[in-house]
């Protein structure tokens, strides 16, 4: 029997403690209904975790992590009281292999900005407007199940290029926002054996993660980010034994 995907849900869940108008949308917090969001979309498939800035190790200890096939973040206004260790190992599992799906603002995250190499950052604009996210990878598992050439969310935060990434390995949605502003707005990324997913919907003063289409993206981004099963081999290894035997001179001497 096919054992299910384990994914923990991480959320800084700060925003919809303090402000009213958040915890009206979301009163059991983001990581709730995207927790929800997963089981909805993967059902029996799905094993689902969640954790939060305030627990102790932020929920991430060793052993959460261990057992996390595919790490979802959600953050924005603490990320600078995400302790640096603690990014070392999620930095360390992605690269072993455990699938990471980056959502909204965690572009400027720790862990994000630590696995890109770069600034991540962005121009932005909170008017309420429009933004249709066109599929221009339709063929992509992240696409599946999208009837359309397009979707669109009534009202979200602009986010806007240039976007401070490295060239993204696929591109799976390019926004247009009604401001006339675009993004690339799902990008995959591989590091080590890991898989990861920036998805830019999900500003928190929206309902956003209750859309269908964004559901069904995470869900499909979530099934594709799993780990493969294959060995990172991340040290050094010196291999004095050769598979093949080597004609000539051995090691040079040294004076």
């Amino acid at each position: 029997m096919t054992q299910p995907l384990r994914v923990t849900v991480w959320n800084e869940f700060v925003h919809e403690r303090a402000k009213p108008f958040v915890q009206k949308l979301y009163p059991d917090g983001i990581h709730a209904v995207l927790a929800d969001a997963l089981r909805e979309q993967l059902g029996a498939d799905v094993e689902v975790r969640t954790a939060t800035l305030d627990e102790p190790e932020h929920g991430l200890t060793e052993e959460v992590l261990g057992q996390t096939d595919v790490l979802t973040w959600w953050g924005h206004t603490a990320h600078d009281r995400v302790n640096d260790a603690i990014v070392d190992r999620v930095q360390r599992r992605v690269l072993e292999g455990m699938g990471l799906i980056a959502l909204h603002s965690a572009h400027a995250s720790k862990i994000f900005t630590k696995l890109m190499g770069t600034g991540c950052m962005l121009r932005w604009r909170e008017a309420g407007e429009r933004e249709r996210l066109w599929v221009v990878a339709p063929s992509h598992p992240i696409a599946s199940g999208l009837t359309h050439e397009y979707f669109e969310l009534a009202r979200t935060e602009m986010y806007g290029e240039f976007f401070d990434i490295p060239q993204p390995e696929e591109l799976i949605f390019i926004s247009w926002f009604e401001g006339g502003e675009v993004f690339r707005s799902g990008c995959t990324f591989r590091r080590g054996r890991g898989r990861i997913f920036y998805f830019r919907p999900g500003h928190e003063t929206y309902p956003i993660y209750y859309d269908s289409n964004v559901r069904r993206v995470i869900g499909n981004a979530v099934r594709w980010a799993a780990p493969t099963g294959a060995t990172y081999y991340g040290e050094g290894r010196n291999i004095p034994e050769p598979l093949s035997p080597i004609a000539g001179r051995g090691p040079a001497e040294h004076d």
